[in-house]
């Protein structure tokens, strides 16, 4: 091995180690906590995080056999399924983001039908249609036979060996990940944008309230109103930090996957 592989296979290795951590802890608060188990998102959040886990236990420690041995780990029939497991979960994480930022949106814009707009039967409606999204694409890929290990990427993924079949692949790429990535990003947009645009509406109320409660209350000391002013400013950039530190990390963990693909 060449010493980026090998450095290639250790950052694998530890991605694979927090993936699993971080993953297991989550599912450990959403067992031992039942005010998150009551929660609608709890659903979402639950279906986001068996899908990180089958996908770090499955396809992550093949990605790390093939690029230390070079070459298709298992038989034909392991990468077939591997590579149907990827594709499905891939989709269906992203998709599971896009569900926790529109029932966001809902709970924000819409806060006092959130309940009736939001219940246990709307978000496993959601959830049916998510995994029937996520499931359309690998099972096209592999009735097409569009399934295998690809060098390139040490893994068994989407991948056409035939050249005649070039044009199709193409399109059946293009179409899927413009109704997953690209569908999950603008409803991510779209609906965080609605969410910020009401925080800010809500932080103008509060700093119109804060100004006047200083300017009635002269004999204030400097320091307290400095500290009020501080708390003005957080609170309006807030919102604008969470909001992006959620899409940013959506397009972090998924646009290599989408690019290199």
């Amino acid at each position: 091995m060449s010493i980026w592989e090998v450095i290639l296979a250790f950052v694998v290795v530890v991605l694979m180690l927090v993936a699993l951590l971080a993953n297991v802890l989550v599912l450990l608060c959403f067992l031992y906590s039942s005010d998150i188990r009551k929660q609608v998102p709890g659903l979402f959040i639950l279906n986001l995080t068996f899908c990180n886990l089958l996908m770090t236990v499955s396809n992550m420690p093949l990605t790390l056999a093939g690029i230390i041995f070079k070459s298709q780990p298992g038989g034909d029939q392991i990468c077939h399924i591997v590579g149907f497991l990827e594709t499905f979960l891939t989709t269906n994480s992203m998709l599971s983001m896009a569900a926790l930022s529109i029932d966001r949106w809902i709970a924000v814009v819409f806060p006092l039908s959130y309940h009736s707009k939001m219940r246990y039967r709307d978000a496993a409606l959601i959830l049916s249609y998510t995994w029937l999204h996520s499931v359309s694409f690998p099972i096209v890929a592999a009735s097409l036979s569009w399934v295998g290990f690809h060098h390139l990427y040490a893994s068994c993924t989407l991948y056409n060996k035939r050249p005649e079949d070039r044009t199709q692949f193409v399109i059946f790429t293009g179409v899927f990940h413009t109704l997953s990535f690209l569908l999950s990003l603008v409803v991510l947009c779209f609906t965080y944008l609605k969410v910020l645009k009401v925080a800010r509406f809500h932080c103008k109320r509060i700093d119109v309230i804060t100004m006047q409660t200083l300017v009635l209350l002269v004999d204030i000391h400097p320091s307290v109103r400095e500290r009020c002013l501080e708390e003005q400013k957080r609170r309006r950039q807030r919102a604008t930090k969470k909001i992006s530190t959620f899409i940013g990390t959506f397009v972090l963990c998924f646009a290599p996957y989408v690019i290199t693909r």
